[in-house]
């Protein structure tokens, strides 16, 4: 559970974000959700899987390391990718509905920061308010970050849904081996077979195309090349002892 509030600019004037990647920030994970928006961003950097949740919800993720708290993009020096996932860019923002009495307020998604979150000081840090109470850059930045998210989660539930009718989901046991002694199992993932997107039909390529998914598609099979960059990335961990 996150310390979560609307954000404002009377009561959180002076708040400032420490900026970067890092273990402190919470960024040694392997695996990072993305959303339908980024795709195009995620695909040349992470290979991108599928899980299904607990209620049975299919969610995508981009593979950042092997074991858990593994991070192999990041190091002392940061996040080395052209791109990091917007639920990471985010910081300490999230969406949440406007809980008001009042009717006439509008219910609709709202910005919240987590007030547990490792990122907020008041000395250091990006502001998150202008002087004046405008929203600085890094409050923009922030908004567009949560503004994929928002609209991806909305489009997730139909793209995965015309997936499935199309019967291009198949289930994926990642099975990497760095040498005799040294082998990864990730178990339970799930994502688009190759074969069976290249043979679809004429009549189920326009749908989806239609639908807009079909790149998204194509993206998503695409992005299992990054697998090999992966184990690349281990390797060269475990040639410097940091593995």
């Amino acid at each position: 559970m996150t310390n979560a509030i609307m954000l404002n600019n009377v009561m959180h004037k002076d708040l400032r974000v420490r900026t970067g990647y890092s273990a402190e920030f919470g960024d040694n994970i392997n695996m990072a959700m993305v959303f339908p928006p980024e795709y195009v961003f995620v695909q040349r950097e992470y290979p991108i899987l599928f899980r299904k949740g607990s209620e049975g919800n299919f969610q995508a993720f981009a593979l950042l390391g092997l074991n858990q708290r593994e991070n192999l993009f990041l190091d002392e020096s940061g996040w080395n990718a052209r791109y990091v996932p917007a639920i990471q860019q985010r910081g300490p923002f999230l969406i949440g509905l406007h809980e008001e009495s009042d009717e006439s307020v509008n219910r609709g998604p709202m910005v919240h920061v987590n007030l547990d979150s490792p990122r907020l000081s008041e000395t250091e840090g990006e502001p998150v308010f202008l002087p004046h109470g405008g929203n600085s850059p890094y409050l923009d930045h922030a908004n567009r970050m949560l503004q994929i998210i928002h609209e991806g989660a909305e489009v997730e539930k139909p793209m995965f849904a015309a997936f499935e009718e199309a019967g291009l989901i198949e289930e994926m046991e990642v099975k990497i081996s760095l040498d005799d002694n040294t082998q990864y199992k990730l178990p339970d993932f799930l994502t688009i077979n190759q074969d069976r997107l290249a043979a679809l039909d004429s009549a189920s390529l326009e749908r989806l195309n239609r639908q807009g998914f079909l790149q998204l598609a194509v993206f998503v099979a695409n992005s299992l090349g990054n697998i090999e960059w992966l184990i690349d990335l281990k390797n060269r961990r475990l040639a410097t002892g940091k593995a």
